[in-house]
């Protein structure tokens, strides 16, 4: 739920700096149905009857899907923004493949939010010893922010990365140039 921040703020800083929304449809991203495909095997992922379901096949399959995102990502860091957003990615991609296939989050960031440390498969979970831990789920959103939820320095990125995706292209929108392309070339 962290990148549904990182949306609204671009839009908002895009409309701000003079952009236009038309912009943001005018993005060319190359291997999009793959990342959606990804990112909703995710979502099915951690919802609890799939999890149930399952059971220790959770850990390799959000890798393979995270995976999967991420060259997604990658193939599409012609785009201003995109780079950051790959930096996250492989920033969080890294954590989960060095804890096992789990996200770890720290037990403060949970108790921050009131939560504890979950009995099913998630996508974060207490680890003793995490390993990388700078890069793990170490922050959380304020509890009165709606869809609060832990974070790590990879979604930071990743975060930042959609703002400047969105601001980039909402302000090239309507300045003569073309669609904005992933290396792809622009039209006559």
């Amino acid at each position: 739920m962290f990148i549904l921040y990182a949306l609204v703020i671009g839009l908002a800083i895009g409309l701000l700096a003079g952009g236009r929304p038309a912009g943001v449809a005018d993005l060319r991203i190359r291997w999009s149905w793959l990342m959606l495909a990804g990112l909703m095997v995710q979502v099915f992922l951690f919802s609890d009857q799939v999890t149930s379901w399952i059971g220790d096949a959770g850990p390799p399959i959000y890798v393979g899907s995270s995976l999967v995102v991420t060259v997604a990502i990658l193939a599409n860091r012609a785009i201003p923004g995109m780079s950051l957003i790959a930096l996250g990615a492989l920033s969080n991609l890294a954590a989960i493949i060095a804890n096992g296939g789990f996200m770890p989050a720290s037990p403060g960031a949970l108790a921050a939010l009131g939560r504890v440390e979950s009995t099913v498969y998630s996508n974060s979970a207490v680890v003793p010893d995490a390993a990388l831990a700078p890069l793990t789920d170490i922050f959380a959103l304020p509890p009165w922010l709606p869809f609060t939820n832990v974070f790590s320095l990879g979604d930071v990125l990743i975060g930042l990365g959609v703002i400047v995706v969105i601001v980039v292209a909402m302000r090239r929108s309507g300045d003569g140039a073309t669609a904005i392309r992933a290396g792809l070339p622009a039209e006559a």
